[in-house]
């Protein structure tokens, strides 16, 4: 199964909770056991996952990396989005998540988040679910 999803991003750096779409999209399929690869095909946009119950995590992450890769610092690409082109990199395009008896094996706390790093605007990312 196959799912492309439509997203709006508000910030120019933010972090979205996509698990819930993951989960619909898995429970729609009816596959019990399998794999789920869920893909951004944006080169300033990333995949994560990471802790979902504290939001100061988020903040932190997005603070760090402000502060690892500055929107102003000296780059050669002219368009103005080094420093997204860099963030994603670092963060990575795809995760891939177990499906166990029907449920996704994440540790506690955790979710999937697509990481925006040029917004805001509006993005797509893929979901792919390979059936056992």
């Amino acid at each position: 199964m196959f799912e492309s999803i439509e997203i709006k991003s508000k910030e120019r750096n933010e972090m979205i909770d996509i698990m819930d779409t993951i989960k619909e999209t898995v429970t729609k399929s009816g596959v019990r056991h399998g794999i789920i690869v869920v893909y951004v095909p944006h080169s300033t946009a990333a995949i994560t996952v990471n802790k979902n119950y504290d939001p100061v995590v988020e903040d932190d992450i997005m603070h760090r990396m402000s502060e690892l890769v500055p929107k102003d610092g000296h780059y050669q690409h002219i368009e103005g989005n080094s420093a997204a082109h860099i963030k994603a990199s670092i963060f990575g395009s795809s995760v891939t998540l177990i499906i166990n008896d029907g449920h996704i094996e994440l540790g506690m706390f955790q979710s999937v988040f697509f990481c925006e790093f040029d917004g805001p605007r509006k993005r797509k990312y893929f979901i792919k679910i390979i059936k056992d």
